[in-house]
């Protein structure tokens, strides 16, 4: 199976997670699944105001020069563990 199959399987099993996850979880799986699908980060910074937003920004934000392929992986590897 390649890596873009594993990756594809992940994501539709987060949607089945035996429980949900906590937020600083969520939001790793959220920067992981951004950085894997559409690279680096782009654009400004959320203000203040929005915090689900900004935090979602900072998260993904955090893993700018991380391959695709390594997001991938670590994207699947962290799906695996919460299973």
């Amino acid at each position: 199976m390649s890596l873009k199959d594993q990756f594809d399987a992940a994501v539709a099993a987060s949607k089945q997670l035996p429980e949900r996850p906590d937020n600083m979880t969520l939001l790793k799986i959220y920067a992981l699944f951004k950085q894997a699908s559409e690279g680096d980060c782009e654009g400004k910074r959320p203000g203040f105001t929005d915090m689900v937003a900004r935090a979602k920004f900072d998260a993904w934000d955090g893993l700018k020069g991380t391959s695709t392929d390594d997001a991938m992986q670590q994207y699947v590897d962290l799906i695996e563990e919460l299973k």
